[in-house]
């Protein structure tokens, strides 16, 4: 079994899979926090669809949603965990295992 970059072994994970899900992960590990709207706007869904799947993603313990007052406007980030991360890395490491990448 080869590790991940971060020591991680492959593993496949159903919460992370799904196409949209798999896409907010991978926003979110190249850095350490992006706003909602740039996140919506990067996958290409509406904001209920994101919220339901940041829904997802959290209560895995995977993403962390935090609320802040910028110019008197809430604004929403998101983060991955450490979980998540592990998760993520773990995750793309089975797909590449999967398909010999």
């Amino acid at each position: 079994m080869t590790s991940a970059p971060t020591g991680t072994p492959p593993q496949f994970d159903g919460v992370i899979h799904p196409p949209p899900r798999l896409q907010i992960c991978g926003l979110l590990a190249a850095v350490d926090t992006m706003e909602f709207a740039a996140v919506r706007d990067a996958v290409g869904v509406s904001d209920s669809v994101l919220s339901k799947h940041v829904k997802q993603l959290e209560e895995a313990g995977y993403v962390k949603a935090s609320k802040a007052t910028i110019a008197s406007r809430q604004r929403t980030s998101l983060s991955l965990t450490k979980d998540g991360r592990r998760a993520f890395d773990a995750h793309v490491a089975e797909l590449r295992r999967i398909t010999g990448g």
